[in-house]
């Protein structure tokens, strides 16, 4: 899924705990499978092929996955968007030759396609049809939370009672490690990516981090990250991370980005509203913001 999945479980047996691993991976390759843009002959690309002409009959799995999206890009107002692929990549390299940003016409017409609301479901059918010729879906913020889910939802059904899977750094935890302490996650300092800033004790839990301490640029002293505005086809600015914890990968994969997009007052209040969601923020100036229901150590 272009991105470095690791999986730990507790067991007694080292063969049977490695036998039970490979399933857990061939399930998320079973995933990449049928979400990958990089396959002519995946669900999504079958999609996106279809823009404008015709609606794809899929398989539920897929179905419910859009829908689920879908009603994500409704709570964050458009900040998550499955059809963000749509957008002019050529705007973005976010490398040291990039010197400044696109006209900010230019970025607008970039993000034209991208609109949510274009993805019509028949449930009856399971069929996807994207309405405007030229969109593209894409599950790079959904997709690999959504494998982590997965491969725990296997490993559970194997029998493992305990276990993490980490699918670049968005993490899921069940039980507990195998000295009956809950699993600890540590946050990294968006300044020092390998130093963390603080801990949390979750077992049971999720957590993804959405952070511009990976692909950036500096124009004019101002740092800008990779994360686009689908509304203006602008990079953001004003966070360093956000992390959501949430008992779902998927579901705390799929905010991360969109609460960078809202920035920290408009996203913070949203997670706030939300059941079973919590939520850190750290902005550019260093301050740390936390849900109401959230407690760092």
């Amino acid at each position: 899924m272009g991105n470095r999945f690791e999986i730990s479980v507790v067991a007694d047996d080292k063969d049977w705990a490695e036998a039970k691993i490979d399933i857990a991976i061939a399930e998320i390759q079973r995933i990449e499978k049928i979400l990958t843009t990089f396959r002519d002959d995946s669900q999504t690309n079958q999609i996106n092929a279809n823009a404008g002409i015709a609606p794809v009959k899929v398989d539920r799995e897929v179905f419910d996955l859009i829908a689920r999206s879908l009603k994500i890009s409704e709570l964050t107002q458009g900040a998550f968007d499955i059809t963000y692929g749509s957008i002019d990549k050529s705007l973005w390299n976010f490398d040291l030759n990039m010197k400044a940003l696109p006209d900010a016409a230019i970025a607008q017409a970039s993000v034209r396609l991208i609109n949510y609301q274009n993805v019509i479901l028949d449930n009856e059918n399971t069929t996807i049809f994207l309405k405007e010729a030229g969109m593209r879906i894409g599950f790079g913020g959904i997709g690999k939370g959504y494998a982590a889910d997965k491969a725990k939802a296997v490993l559970q059904s194997q029998g493992v009672k305990s276990g993490i899977v980490n699918a670049a750094g968005d993490l899921i935890t069940w039980g507990s490690q195998p000295n009956g302490k809950p699993w600890t996650i540590a946050i990294a300092d968006p300044d020092q990516e390998t130093t963390p800033f603080s801990t949390l004790n979750i077992s049971n839990m999720a957590i993804a981090t959405s952070g511009n301490y990976a692909k950036y640029v500096v124009i004019d002293g101002k740092k800008y990250s990779h994360t686009i505005d689908p509304k203006t086809g602008l990079p953001v600015s004003g966070i360093k991370s956000v992390s959501i914890i949430s008992p779902s990968a998927e579901f705390a994969d799929a905010m991360a980005t969109p609460v960078t997009v809202m920035g920290a007052y408009v996203g913070m209040d949203l997670i706030n509203q939300l059941n079973n969601v919590a939520c850190v923020i750290i902005t550019d100036d260093s301050k740390v913001y936390t849900s109401k229901n959230i407690n760092i150590k």
